[in-house]
């Protein structure tokens, strides 16, 4: 009887609502025409967390070389300082939550056993805004739940290629 008290809760755990899958949403102006941005430079970086696992320098410049590798990797331009055609801004949140689980338990079954399981989710949220207007046209939120902060801090790489990976792609320019 232990044996499928503990097989339920194993069960009920593996296809809970969350799934602690990552989940990775877009927004953007689809009024705008996104061949006409070439440069990009990342202005601000925000981290909320009062783990510091996630709130720290390191992670800062560990998310900013993501996002840059990805734009560069897409055939935008980083420029460090002066006139861009995107200024990009990110930020990293997270916080705890619980998940509340009900399986059946009890004798055959009959009856409910509800167990609380905690989890963190974190997420990055990058904008892009077109400096000439100040206008947000693209945003990516990427959101990842595990069963504590410093699992999130392992899968930051992988939710900010994931969601530049969105982005969409410029065409290559003749002569290059």
């Amino acid at each position: 009887m232990i044996k499928f008290a503990a097989l339920s809760f194993a069960l009920a755990f593996l296809l809970s609502p969350s799934g602690f899958a990552q989940k990775i949403e877009i927004e953007s102006d689809s009024g705008v025409d996104f061949t006409r941005f070439h440069t990009f430079a990342i202005r601000d970086a925000r981290l909320n967390s009062r783990n510091p696992s996630l709130n720290n320098d390191i992670i800062r410049h560990r998310l900013e070389a993501d996002i840059r590798a990805g734009l560069e990797a897409k055939g935008l331009t980083y420029v460090e300082s002066g006139k861009s055609d995107l200024n990009v801004t990110f930020t990293l949140g997270a916080v705890g939550k619980v998940e509340t689980e009900a399986y059946p338990a009890g004798w055959r079954g009959w009856g409910t056993r509800v167990v609380r399981v905690p989890y963190t989710e974190g997420t990055l949220v990058i904008d892009l805004r077109d400096p000439s207007t100040r206008m947000l046209v693209w945003r990516g939120i990427a959101r990842e739940e595990k069963s504590d902060a410093s699992k999130v801090e392992a899968k930051l790489d992988d939710m900010a290629r994931k969601t530049i990976d969105k982005y969409p792609k410029l065409p290559v320019r003749r002569g290059q």
